[in-house]
């Protein structure tokens, strides 16, 4: 199974039915034109299929190893690693003032995607540096930053975040680590004691030094989230101008279902000296920087492992021999039809095809509006790109990896018994593709924080960023014929999707478990909702260019894009419909089942 690039359909997204150009305009990004990107995502699509692809099977077959509190990546990540360290990889969004290229998050996005799709567990080192640098730079002092985020930048040193505890998953009120003030250190350390599971990138022989966030209470602190702050401890510190060792130590690794390359460790700390970042008792604050982030990236894994299942099954389905076309034979110099002739097989590839193309749309919009909300001279663009990237953030983590998941599925089941083969690599990217539903705040809790949260943020404020460019696109585009194959079914399912919030609102005030009962369903019928608003603009975009000439290449891409808008709007759209009706249905065949019974 090959992984390529897909640095045509990057283009598109991000340049054609979005104005990627703008982010030159955006001050500090001037660099970011478009050739720049282009050959900065040419030269990542290089790695990513001589350098990553090959070591992603091999890497998942010997895993990483512990032994005497240190650990092994597998054979092949460490010269990776330092490869794309040495080109400046890790630091690609980073500020050039700590040594960084200074790219917006929108490349980093795309070259994020591209990573994933490759080899996963490899991502995920670079990924976790990037999130503790964000963290850092955010809410750390000057003196914090001046001290971490070189390293960070340059890729010597990585980052992890430390919130989960045996006692405390999802519930990080519970958190019991401790932090204590070190009263005769000059530079205002503290000592942790606790100890972290699940830690991603928690130990490993990438980097000469590792730098924890995490997540501890201080002796006065108040119970619950309200008591938690963040501290940077690192694994080494820095004493007399020597690296020693600090009390953080790896007590075990996690022996998982997927993603064996990257190592999942259980973190001790005892006596670590460590830092605050931001304001005691507002850890959370700080924390959320890097999960934020941590699950936009992790949206797209889902969208990447699906676009890699896609391609490894395509390849397959053209190559695989077996019988005959229903309507006769396709090829019949050969003793069997290539599988790709069967309808079922197509509905599957349509189907894969039609979900990552909608991912990386959406991927591509919200990314955007990350880079204005930042960067944007106009405050008031400001305050709209982040209110739309944060109300779209648990959307597309929640629904890309559901859905990337079953995507991924799909593609083992067009290999037949072969995908379910380790040989073959399609069963790897399915065994991946699940933990993305669980890290970063499961999928459900994504969902709860989408109704519970960002549904009545700001009076509706967020909503409003989505419902009214989306109703205004509608509005516009109902008198174009050509596109009333594309506009009617997508308008029906944005009319479900109104009157399901507004239903939500009002039975949720009257009982919160109407609003938890139905949250997972009614964030599933907001991506295909979204998606289907994405694939109707896209269809006008592919409209556009035909009218205007395009033609060879060109020409086919837009035409494909035509034929997968169609497919996406009769056969996957329709399910908006059985959403609709399970959210009403209320909480009752849920919440009435006798509990004993169970």
């Amino acid at each position: 199974m090959e992984y390529k690039a897909p640095l045509r359909d990057l283009r598109f997204a991000y340049y054609e039915l979005f104005d990627g150009a703008s982010l030159a305009e955006l001050p500090g990004y001037e660099e970011a034109t478009p050739d720049l990107v282009e050959s900065v995502l040419e030269e990542m699509g290089k790695i990513a299929t001589e350098v990553l692809q090959p070591i992603n099977s091999t890497g998942d077959e010997e895993g990483c190893t512990f032994k005497d509190g240190d650990v092994k990546t597998p054979e092949g990540f460490k010269e990776a690693y330092d490869l794309l360290r040495e080109g400046g990889w890790v630091g690609l969004s980073c500020r050039p003032e700590y040594g960084g290229m200074g790219m917006p998050h929108t490349v980093n996005m795309m070259v994020s995607e591209l990573l994933c799709a490759s080899n996963l567990s490899f991502a995920m080192y670079i990924g976790l540096t990037n999130g503790a640098y964000a963290a850092l730079d955010h809410h750390a002092t000057d003196e914090l930053k001046d001290r971490f985020q070189p390293k960070l930048t340059e890729g010597s040193w990585a980052g992890t975040m430390c919130l989960t505890e045996p006692q405390a998953g999802t519930d990080l009120g519970l958190v019991s680590t401790k932090a204590v003030p070190i009263e005769d250190r000059a530079d205002g350390g503290y000592r942790i004691n606790g100890t972290k599971i699940f830690v991603s990138a928690g130990e490993h022989d990438l980097t000469e030094n590792i730098i924890h966030l995490i997540l501890a209470r201080l002796p006065d602190a108040p119970e619950g989230i309200k008591g938690i702050s963040m501290f940077v401890v690192p694994k080494l510190r820095e004493e007399d101008g020597k690296l020693v060792p600090n009390g953080a130590t790896c007590g075990s690794i996690e022996h998982k279902m997927g993603i064996k390359g990257s190592s999942t460790c259980v973190i001790n700390f005892d006596d670590s000296i460590g830092y605050l970042v931001g304001e005691a008792n507002k850890g959370m604050r700080a924390m959320f920087t890097m999960m934020n982030a941590a699950r936009l990236h992790v949206g797209v894994q889902g969208l990447a492992l699906s676009d890699a299942a896609y391609q490894g099954a395509v390849q397959f389905a053209r190559e695989r021999l077996q019988g005959r076309a229903l309507t006769g034979a396709k090829y019949p110099d050969q003793e069997a039809d290539p599988i790709i002739v069967h309808p079922d097989v197509r509905r599957m590839l349509l189907s894969m095809r039609a979900f990552t193309e909608g991912a990386r749309a959406l991927t591509a919009w919200a990314a955007l509006e990350i880079d204005h909300s930042e960067a944007s001279a106009d405050p008031e663009r400001r305050v709209e790109g982040d209110d739309l990237a944060s109300l779209l953030t648990p959307v597309i983590k929640a629904f890309q990896t559901d859905l990337g998941f079953e995507m991924a599925n799909l593609g083992m089941q067009v290999c037949g018994g072969y995908g379910y083969t380790h040989e073959y690599g399609m069963e790897q990217l399915v065994r991946d593709a699940r933990i993305t539903q669980i890290y970063e705040g499961t999928n459900g809790i994504q969902a709860l924080d989408l109704v519970g949260r960002k549904l009545g943020a700001h009076f509706g404020r967020y909503l409003r960023r989505f419902f009214h460019p989306v109703n205004a696109f509608f509005e516009a585009e109902a008198g174009n014929a050509e596109l009333e194959e594309f506009i009617a079914p997508a308008y029906k399912a944005f009319g479900r999707l109104q009157r399901a919030t507004a239903w939500l609102a009002e039975q949720g005030m009257k009982n919160p478990e109407e609003a938890g009962a139905a949250a997972s369903d009614y964030l599933h019928l907001f991506g295909y909702t979204a998606f289907a608003y994405l694939w109707a603009k896209t269809a006008k975009v592919a409209q556009e260019k035909l009218a205007a000439g395009a033609s060879g290449d060109d020409a086919k891409f837009y035409e494909a894009k035509l034929h997968t808008a169609r497919y996406y709007m009769q056969r996957m759209l329709p399910k908006s419909g059985a959403l609709f009706g399970t959210i009403m249905t209320g909480r009752k065949p849920i919440m009435e089942f006798p509990e004993e019974a169970f």
